[in-house]
C-alpha cells in the first residue's frame, strides 16, 4: 500500500480483515455481524494504543508521509481570495516556496510557505520542497510588502532544509537565510509560524522567526535530520531512530522545552487522513493567535518577539533542566 508506515501495519491488516468479512456477509447469507463488531472494537483499541503512544521516530515517519497535506492543500481550506505572487525581482521564481495575499475571516493577510510535491514530477518541479536563495528572497519581498501595508504574516514550514547545491551556494544561500532571520526579527506586523511537516535546519528557520510558533502534533523541527545527526555522532545513519529520541525534535518535546507556543492536535493517524478536519484545527489556532497579536503596537510586537527568543534555552545539571535567564 502506498504510504504504508511500519507501525501502522497491525491496524491496516485488521481493517483489511474487517472489510473482507463485510464483503463476505454482503455476498452470502452468513451473518457475521457479531464477529465484525468484535473486530471493530478491537480495531478502535488498537488505534488508540498505537496513535496515542507514538515514538519520536513514528512521528518523523508521519511528518514525511508522501500524502501529508502541503501549504497549497491548506490555503483554500483556510483562506479566501488567495492571489499567488511570484519571483524575487532579482533572479527568478523558486517554486519550492509559495506565497501571496489572501483573506482570513475577511482580514487581509500574507501567506508564505514551503511547497513540496506529491509525486515525482511535482517534486522535481518543486525541488522536493528545498528552496534556493531566490525562494527566500521572494519570501522576504512578500514580508516587507506585508509590513508596508500592515498585513499579518502567516508562514507554513515544511522542508527537509535549504537546497545545498552548487548553484544555490553561488547565488548566496547562506546570506539569503541570514537576511531573512535578521529582517523577520524586526518586522512591525504580527508573524505566525506553523510547522506542518518537516522543519529542517536553517531552511525552515528562514520562515520561522515569528511572534507565535505552532506545530502540528506529528511534525518535526530540528537543526538536522535524524539520519544526518546519526551519521555525525555514530557514523551510522542506521541509528536515526536513536538520534530522533535524543534530539527532542517532536512537538511534545519542543513544547516541554518552551520552544513552541502550541501543539495543534492532528486527526487520528496523521493530517493526511483528513485534510479538511485538520484545517479546522489550524484555523482555530490561527484565530486565537491573531486575537492575541493584533491589538499589540509595532513596538510591542518586536519586543514580544525579541523576548520570546531570548527566553529559549535550557541545559541539564544532574538530570534536571535549568533555564537560561535572559
Amino acid at each position: 500500500m502506498v504510504g504504508e508506515l511500519e507501525f501502522e501495519k497491525p491496524v491496516l491488516e485488521l481493517k483489511k480483515k474487517i472489510a473482507e468479512l463485510k464483503e463476505f456477509t454482503a455476498k452470502t447469507e452468513v451473518d457475521l455481524t457479531e464477529e465484525i463488531a468484535k473486530l471493530e472494537a478491537r480495531l478502535e483499541k488498537l488505534e488508540r494504543d498505537i496513535y496515542e503512544n507514538l515514538k519520536p521516530w513514528d512521528r518523523v515517519q508521519i511528518a514525511r508521509h508522501p500524502q501529508r497535506p502541503t501549504t497549497l492543500d491548506y490555503v483554500p481550506l483556510l483562506f479566501t481570495d488567495f492571489f499567488e505572487c511570484h519571483g524575487d525581482r532579482n533572479f527568478g521564481d523558486d517554486e519550492a516556496i509559495v506565497g501571496g495575499i489572501a483573506k482570513f475571516h475577511g482580514l487581509p493577510v500574507t501567506i508564505i510557505g514551503h511547497q513540496r510535491g506529491k509525486d515525482t514530477k511535482e517534486n522535481i518541479r518543486r525541488n522536493f520542497g528545498m528552496p534556493h536563495p531566490e525562494g527566500y528572497r521572494k519570501a522576504l519581498r512578500l514580508m516587507k510588502q506585508a509590513e508596508k501595508f500592515r498585513r499579518p504574516i502567516i508562514t507554513f514550514i515544511d522542508t527537509k532544509g535549504a537546497y545545498p547545491g552548487k548553484a544555490a551556494e553561488e547565488r548566496g544561500q547562506s546570506e539569503a537565510i541570514a537576511r531573512n532571520l535578521f529582517e523577520m526579527a524586526g518586522l512591525r506586523v504580527p508573524v505566525i509560524c506553523i510547522v506542518i511537516g518537516e522543519g529542517g535546519s536553517g531552511g525552515a528557520l528562514a520562515l520561522g522567526v515569528g511572534n507565535h510558533l505552532h506545530m502540528l502534533e506529528n511534525s518535526t523541527y530540528s537543526v538536522i535530520s535524524p539520519e544526518g545527526a546519526a551519521s555525525i555522532l555514530w557514523r551510522d545513519a542506521g541509528k536515526a531512530k536513536v538520534a530522533a529520541e535524543k534530539m527532542k525534535i517532536t512537538a511534545p518535546d519542543l513544547k516541554e522545552l518552551d520552544i513552541i507556543d502550541e501543539i495543534i492536535p492532528e486527526v487520528k493517524g496523521g493530517a493526511h487522513k483528513d485534510t479538511v478536519l485538520q484545517s479546522k484545527a489550524i484555523e482555530e489556532v490561527l484565530r486565537r493567535s491573531l486575537k492575541q497579536l493584533l491589538p499589540l503596537s509595532e513596538e510591542e510586537l518586536i519586543a514580544q518577539r525579541y523576548n520570546k527568543y531570548r527566553a529559549i534555552g535550557r541545559y541539564t545539571v544532574a538530570g534536571e533542566y535549568i533555564e537560561i535567564q535572559s
